[in-house]
């Protein structure tokens, strides 16, 4: 019976000991030989404004709605050309000038003619004044019995006569000012003038080199291009799922290649009121946005590309997470002692950049952003990055 005692005091002796050196390996397994925390970057969650957007497509275009491709409507040598490619110019300023001796020879002619035209005339009814004062005295002595008839008759006809010809030179002379009229247009048709304030974007001709009119029925080719840098707008393509959202008056923003790391404050000014079929490309609306500061307006060159986020719904003091944090299903990893623990979340508005909270979290909780390792996931052990 005391064998028996002692072996079991033996049994229960090893159990203790390996309950002892088990229970001292998950120790040494959760404290010294335990992986250290991985480091992640978290956002603390906050209050702020959230944004429900939209953006282009496609790339858009910085265009001018005032740009005029300029050509003279004579052909002849350019002999002036005032002012070069980036040139400010006033509307009326001499843009390019082209030899006007043949014009200039045409137009002093012309007035030649219309002074021997006017002599004529002058001339012709003056003699009609005289034929007429000669009738009225011949009806006189015609009324007293002292003339015949038949003279009356013949100054009455010569009287005609210079009236008639007193009209034709009128007609001459009409004819003649009319030519120098002609000839002073075709004449202003070898100065090419600025239709508008702007700047010359391009000249495509050199002094001394010919320029001439194209064919009837063809437009003459440019040889200027002239932008009016107040007229600078934003042209975006959006996509046509978002067209019944998109209204004018709404507020947006614009970046340019040309100003990296700037966003502009813009408004949507027209929506294009058909959507564009382009062979392999989506389905589109244009809409035209308007800066709000002029003088960036006209700094921007057409042509730029561009990006535009319409903003169609904002709302401040919501709480938000950046979007970048989302996991599939709404959800978010927030770290919680040390541990990374899954959260589901009830989402409201939200863009490329923020999304709104609206039930899951509190502000001030720390909500994991850096999803890109394997090793980031529920359940394990973590700190936040300083």
């Amino acid at each position: 019976m005391r064998d028996n005692r002692r072996v079991m005091r033996s049994g229960w002796s090893r159990v203790l000991v390996v309950a002892a050196v088990v229970g001292a390996g998950f120790a040494l397994r959760a404290t010294v030989f335990a992986p250290a925390p991985i480091e992640v970057k978290v956002f603390v969650v906050a209050a702020g404004r959230v944004e429900e957007t939209v953006t282009n497509s496609r790339a858009g275009t910085v265009k001018a709605r005032r740009r005029a491709k300029l050509a003279p409507e004579t052909g002849g040598h350019v002999v002036l050309l005032p002012h070069r490619r980036g040139a400010q110019v006033r509307r009326g300023d001499v843009l390019l000038k082209i030899d006007d001796a043949l014009q200039q020879a045409q137009l002093g002619l012309a007035r030649d003619e219309a002074r021997a035209g006017a002599a004529q005339r002058d001339q012709a009814c003056l003699v009609a004044e005289r034929a007429a004062r000669e009738r009225g005295r011949t009806r006189e002595l015609a009324a007293q019995g002292i003339v015949s008839t038949d003279l009356v008759d013949g100054v009455e006809s010569q009287a005609r006569t210079a009236e008639a010809a007193c009209r034709a030179a009128e007609a001459v002379a009409a004819r003649h000012a009319s030519a120098v009229a002609l000839a002073e247009a075709q004449l202003a048709q070898t100065v090419l003038r600025a239709p508008f304030d702007g700047l010359v974007a391009e000249t495509l001709v050199e002094v001394g080199e010919w320029t001439s009119p194209s064919p009837a029925a063809l437009p003459i080719p440019p040889v200027l291009d002239l932008i009016d840098t107040r007229s600078i707008y934003v042209s975006a393509p959006m996509d046509e799922v978002d067209s019944a959202r998109i209204q004018a008056g709404q507020p947006a923003r614009v970046t340019v290649d040309s100003h990296r790391g700037q966003q502009f404050a813009a408004r949507v000014g027209v929506v294009a009121p058909y959507v564009t079929d382009r062979l392999e490309q989506n389905r589109t609306i244009e809409i035209e946005l308007e800066l709000d500061d002029a003088e960036v307006a006209r700094s921007l060159l057409p042509g730029t590309s561009a990006d535009v986020e319409v903003i169609l719904i904002a709302r401040e003091g919501a709480l938000h997470v950046p979007t970048s944090a989302l996991l599939e299903g709404g959800k978010v990893l927030v770290l919680e002692d040390g541990i990374l623990v899954e959260r589901a979340l009830e989402v409201g508005l939200r863009n490329w950049d923020r999304t709104e909270v609206r039930s899951g979290l509190r502000a001030g909780e720390a909500v994991v952003t850096s999803l890109d390792r394997p090793e980031v996931k529920a359940g394990a052990r973590a700190r936040a990055a300083p």
